[in-house]
């Protein structure tokens, strides 16, 4: 069983930045696929990005965060990142880390953290 960790979230103005941080353990981290989803109030949990497995060669990112928000991973420290830049108030939202055995979650997966909270105001 894998356990996510995320970390990172908060308030921050339109146009600002905020990295968020997935810890994982419990599992070999570099043999998940990892990705971040959010879900918004009212709305259902939707992908935002994703990292493929061992070195994260493989990248996916959602149409309305292409440019703004980079995925990364870190095996050394078991730890995936979401660097968010020029956030709009339509990224508010809970981010959740997930992680798939040798695959890239891009609409299911097997493994979720607790989530974090995102506000963008405007």
């Amino acid at each position: 069983q894998v356990q996510l960790v995320e970390s990172g979230g908060g308030l921050v103005q339109a146009g600002g930045s905020l990295r968020l941080s997935c810890e994982a353990s419990g599992r070999t981290f570099s043999n998940y696929g990892m990705g971040w989803f959010r879900q918004a109030p009212g709305k259902e949990r939707e992908f935002v990005a994703g990292i493929s497995w061992s070195s994260g060669s493989a990248q996916r990112y959602a149409d309305s965060v292409k440019g703004r928000f980079t995925i990364s991973r870190d095996n050394a420290k078991n730890t995936v990142y979401l660097q968010m830049n020029s956030l709009k108030p339509e990224d508010t939202g809970v981010y959740y880390c997930a992680a798939d055995y040798y695959r890239m979650p891009t609409t299911q997966a097997n493994h979720w953290g607790q989530g974090t909270q995102v506000t963008v105001s405007s």
